[in-house]
């Protein structure tokens, strides 16, 4: 069975409706195959081909949410804030010790 094709269908429109979070997972389960020492050569590369699909998918995916918030980045008045090369600045994401606690 080809996991590629159910987690990232050859339709690039399907594709978007994969989440994030599933393509991270798979990225992770195939890492642990590969360092499991216990596939072949063969199952190494077809792992290998469905990693570097995932990873254009969730990279994808994260300059999207990127460009998202960096829109929604305002000043105090309202007006997107600018940076010298006329894109919108982006601010630094700092997790609090409580949050970080929360996300462990």
């Amino acid at each position: 069975m080809n996991i590629v094709k159910t987690i990232l269908p050859s339709s690039e429109n399907h594709s978007e409706s994969v989440s994030f979070e599933s393509a991270f997972g798979r990225l992770e389960h195939i890492l642990e195959q590969m360092n499991s020492n216990a596939i072949s050569l063969d199952q190494s590369l077809k792992l290998f081909k469905e990693a570097d699909q995932l990873i254009n998918h969730c990279n994808k995916r994260l300059n999207s949410a990127e460009r998202e918030v960096e829109v929604l980045i305002k000043n105090r008045q309202g007006d997107l804030v600018l940076g010298s090369d006329q894109k919108p600045t982006s601010q630094g994401f700092e997790v609090s010790n409580q949050a970080s606690t929360f996300l462990r």
